[in-house]
């Protein structure tokens, strides 16, 4: 395919198996991804969910660096907000110095969690609106011109560890443009605005340092198979489970059945959550590659990062290696 792909991985905790096996699971998709060809494995950070186990990003990454040999590894993303600029570029600037060229940071102004999760992160809902300073801090302190006097991330890496923008609205475009920094959209699960905030970031961008042309990433669900059929299921498998994770959230009852959950999906707010997935690619490698291309023309991407959610490491595995075949 001419197009690049990347990967993120959520790090799922599948039910019966611990965080452990799926650090484990992470390695090995990583290990794929590189023999397969993909650009980069990008790594979300959420909190407080107990299916998803990269809550410490910059952890897993180090983690996965170090079992890996040449695909780039990042964050997709780091929520600042949660962070000071000055922590996150200690990270990141130690991973960019332990694995020089290989590094990538990711940034979201989301909390990535709840609100009672975000009281615990002593985050406030304001934390957010300070989140263009922080890249520009958070950018001053990798790139070792320090915007606080007498202040400096050490360790400083040789290399600069690049800067992504993430998001879902025009707000994430509007900044990536300005600041002339790559933009991610994450159309793989809040497709709405992607068309639009596209365009914006197209029409408004602003060369920089880093960057002389826009470049944009979209997100994009995938489940590939040998037989259309096992693809297929494979994806009603993860939806089902997806949606039952969030009918349970809370304490509400788990028992739900696979006829009940597509009942649901069916009903007027189902079919709501059943959209955020609309972009989805399911099927042999030919009609992966077909719907890629056809998507990628589409958002005007120049790069795709491919989340496969099949419910067995193996499944998604095979998933990753077709999907670059």
């Amino acid at each position: 395919m001419a197009i690049p792909l990347s990967l993120l991985d959520l790090a799922p905790i599948a039910p019966g198996q611990s965080a452990r096996d799926s650090f484990a699971a992470s390695v090995e998709l990583a290990r794929a991804a590189e023999r397969s060809g993909y650009r980069r494995v990008w790594y979300a950070e959420h909190h407080n969910m107990p299916t998803i186990a990269s809550s410490a990003t910059a952890v897993l990454i180090g983690h996965v660096g170090a079992h890996t040999d040449r695909i780039r590894l990042g964050a997709g993303g780091i929520m600042l907000p949660n962070h000071s600029p000055l922590v996150i570029a200690e990270q990141f600037g130690t991973l960019g110095s332990l694995f020089p060229g290989r590094i990538d940071l990711g940034l979201g102004r989301a909390p990535g969690s709840d609100q009672t999760t975000l009281r615990a992160l002593r985050r406030s809902n304001e934390s957010a609106d300070t989140f263009p300073q922080d890249v520009l801090e958070l950018n001053g302190y990798l790139a070792g011109r320090s915007r606080i006097p007498g202040v400096r991330a050490v360790p400083t890496p040789a290399e600069p560890v690049p800067l992504f923008i993430l998001g879902s609205s025009l707000f994430g475009a509007q900044l990536a443009a300005q600041l002339g920094l790559p933009y991610a959209f994450a159309s793989h699960f809040a497709p709405d605005a992607l068309h639009q905030a596209v365009a914006v970031y197209r029409d408004t961008f602003r060369p920089s340092e880093q960057l002389a042309e826009p470049w944009v990433i979209a997100g994009v669900n995938v489940f590939a198979a040998e037989d259309h059929d096992r693809a297929v299921e494979m994806r009603a498998e993860a939806y089902r489970a997806r949606t039952r994770g969030m009918l349970t959230r809370g304490g509400a009852p788990a028992d739900f059945t696979d006829a009940e959950i597509d009942a649901f999906l069916e009903s007027p707010e189902g079919r709501g959550l059943a959209a955020m997935t609309r972009y989805t690619a399911a099927g042999t490698p030919a009609e992966v590659r077909e719907f890629l291309e056809g998507f990628a023309k589409e958002a005007g991407a120049d790069e795709l990062i491919t989340a496969h959610h099949a419910q067995r490491i193996e499944d998604r595995i095979r998933s990753v290696e077709l999907t670059a075949s």
